[in-house]
């Protein structure tokens, strides 16, 4: 099967690299392309999914922000399989906070400006867990293009997803703290996974993915 990967916000294609797959599997990835000026979140969606050849069986997956743009890709491709890993489906599922700053416009207020260091509360926050983590996390946030940033910020706080399209499969850490679970429908709960499991527990969603038969 054809796998197309969409990275989380602060990330790119390699935060994948520890999961798993059958010698079969074709792996793509949707890397970053630049966002037009005030562009939605499923504009830019359907502009990054151009690159996916569905003429042929093919699943998504997508990590965090990566997992709502494969929302909208899947609302209008219909893949196989769409697989979120540390994300959701909703605006309705965004934690309040993320609401409240939408509502307020405080991303206007967040400089562009790329991080010389990580702070280790924040990689603490986002369930970083060893030093081999730590340093990994930091070189991603350190590569991430600071205005790429704040764009996908704005355009998360507003995105107007109601509802879900059929046939999600819905992976969550149960220490998450960036995108916690909430009320909504998860499939499968990795213990004590935070929202870097990704990485640090590619194992345990390994075995998941070969389970749903995204393999």
């Amino acid at each position: 099967m054809d796998i197309y990967f969409i990275s989380g916000l602060g990330a790119d294609r390699t935060v994948f690299r520890n999961l798993s797959f059958s010698d079969t599997t074709k792996i793509h990835y949707l890397d970053w392309i630049d966002p037009k000026p005030k562009e939605s979140l499923p504009a830019y969606a359907l502009r990054l999914a151009e690159s996916i050849d569905s003429s042929v069986p093919f699943a998504i997956i997508g990590l965090s922000f990566g997992g709502m743009l494969a929302t909208e890709i899947a609302s209008v491709l219909h893949p196989k399989k769409t697989i979120l890993v540390s994300s959701v489906p909703t605006k309705s599922e965004l934690p309040w906070h993320f609401r409240l700053a939408g509502r307020i416009g405080i991303i206007k207020l967040i400089p562009a400006v790329r991080p010389k260091r990580v702070p280790r509360f924040v990689a603490s926050f986002f369930g970083v867990e060893s030093k081999t983590d730590a340093l990994f996390f930091q070189q991603l946030l350190i590569r991430t293009e600071p205005r790429f940033s704040k764009w996908a910020m704005d355009a998360i706080l507003k995105w107007n997803r109601t509802e879900a399209p059929a046939g999600l499969v819905r992976i969550k850490g149960s220490k998450d703290r960036v995108l916690p679970i909430g009320n909504g429908k998860v499939d499968y709960i990795i213990n004590g996974g935070g929202h870097f499991m990704i990485f640090n527990r590619a194992d345990e969603i390994s075995k998941i993915l070969s389970e749903v038969g995204v393999d």
